[in-house]
């Protein structure tokens, strides 16, 4: 028999939210319950930033009592802060900004810095960068991971050659996922977790939890920097993460013609608005030398990332040429920076992760997630 949300609502009446035993249902604080058709059953829970500890438990609960229904393969609850969630919102500011500065937010234990890296739009190389600016920062010295955060297209798998599952293993704050090892690099990515050719037919709830697990139910360990890197666009997961994960900033990755500069656009203003700070822009497939003749050709342009960042006031951290030995070692599963670390593409990626480094450490340090309203 086909699960319904009255069948979810009857499980959740069981969790209480507060010493009075309010149920879960009663108290507001439920999302839309969103049910696919192979079992899994997503929804959030609203809260206030300073909630998050205690109703960490009432998020356990509420799993455990959905996944006792009959046909469940899976349940997954988040937490979020929204309008309407939790004790009233804090007025906005200029452009729906939360005034008196960021809010608090739960940090990794054990992670110093969290860098987003994004783009405005798909196709612009910007996995590719994560995962080799990921490995030159391995390269100074640095304890690196690496989270693929695009739920619906996960490259990560392939850029690393990694195809196994991953582990689980008991910790005093319950079960979490083992990330794999790759060339050095603690990684975790869905596409560890589903078949390659599965189409993520997820709505936001899912998206959100599954973010949510990804990001706080592995074993990270010890990191100096731990690179996310995002879906392509200013959606779901980029909110997800700005709200409830203290970044220490993103780094926008795009190629130097005007129309992925319009998008990359769209992505600072969209990081700024949620008091995200840049760290820097890297132009992707800015020069192409011809390996017969020697010739080069600006195929995409050249120098259209660097007068943007100039224009947007934010650093430019370096340009990636458009090679062919990049494209063949990604796909191959072998990222250049780490099979051929003194080539002349792995020092492209290199110099970007210095400047990286230096804006990083030269910082105040992890900065708080900010409470996202939700206009």
């Amino acid at each position: 028999m086909a699960i319904t949300r009255d069948d979810v609502l009857k499980a959740l009446a069981g969790v209480t939210v507060d010493a009075a035993g309010t149920s879960l249902p009663a108290s507001r604080r439920l999302s839309e319950i969103v049910i696919d058709p192979s079992g899994r059953v997503a929804f959030s829970i609203g809260i206030a930033p300073p909630e998050a500890k205690a109703f960490e438990a009432v998020r356990q609960a509420a799993e455990i009592a959905v996944l006792k229904l009959p046909g469940v393969k899976a349940a997954l609850a988040s937490l979020t802060a929204e309008r309407g969630a939790g004790p009233a919102p804090r007025p906005a500011g200029p452009q729906g900004a939360p005034q008196g500065g960021p809010r608090p937010g739960p940090a990794l234990p054990g992670v110093r810095h969290i860098v987003a890296v994004a783009s405005g739009k798909g196709g612009v190389g910007k996995s590719t960068t994560a995962c080799n600016l990921a490995l030159a920062l391995r390269a100074q010295g640095l304890k690196v991971g690496l989270l693929d955060a695009d739920i619906y297209g996960p490259s990560v798998p392939k850029l690393f050659g990694l195809d196994r599952k991953p582990e689980t293993v008991n910790t005093p704050q319950g079960q979490r996922i083992v990330p794999l090892n790759g060339y050095g690099i603690a990684v975790m990515s869905i596409g560890f977790l589903i078949a390659a050719d599965t189409a993520m037919i997820w709505r936001g709830p899912m998206v959100q939890s599954a973010l949510t697990q990804l990001l706080r139910e592995v074993a990270w360990g010890e990191l100096d920097v731990l690179i996310v890197d995002m879906p392509p666009g200013t959606g779901d997961a980029q909110l997800t993460l700005a709200q409830g994960t203290p970044l220490a900033g993103a780094v926008i990755v795009s190629t130097p013609q005007d129309l992925a500069l319009i998008d990359a656009r769209r992505a600072v203003t969209m990081f700024r608005r949620v008091e995200v700070p840049i760290l820097g822009v890297v132009e992707n497939m800015a020069t192409f030398v011809c390996p017969h003749c020697g010739g080069t050709s600006h195929i995409f342009g050249h120098g259209g990332a660097r007068h943007e960042a100039e224009t947007l006031g934010v650093p430019f951290l370096g340009e990636v040429p458009l090679n062919m030995t990049i494209r063949e070692s990604s796909d191959a599963g072998r990222p250049v920076v780490a099979v051929d670390p003194d080539g002349p593409q792995a020092a492209a990626y290199r110099a970007i992760a210095a400047g990286l480094w230096t804006n990083l450490s030269g910082g105040a340090g992890p900065r708080p997630a900010p409470r996202i309203v939700i206009e």
